[in-house]
């Protein structure tokens, strides 16, 4: 079975920026975590644990889920199709 690329981009992309922004927003409103997440202003441009930090985290997540979840899909595709003609 193969994946279709485009669907699991979006899927991931929506998911992990949707992840980083409410983790975000959960340390803000409980004040619990922060430390960890403050770790991903290193991988993200402009990433903070605030609420404007949340929506810069949320655009980069959003790509990055889209690049690795494109990435993902083609080489498992690739992967199937090798075993597939052994």
């Amino acid at each position: 079975m193969k994946l279709n690329p485009r669907a699991l981009a979006l899927t991931a992309a929506i998911l992990w920026g949707l992840c980083v922004l409410l983790a975000t927003w959960w340390v803000l409103i409980f004040g619990t975590g922060g430390q960890t997440l403050k770790l991903l202003g290193n991988f993200y441009l402009g990433y903070s644990v605030s609420f404007v930090g949340s929506l810069i985290g949320l655009v980069w997540a959003f790509v990055d889920g889209l690049i690795c979840g494109f990435i993902f899909a083609w080489l498992y595709n690739l992967l199937v199709k090798e075993k597939a003609a052994s």
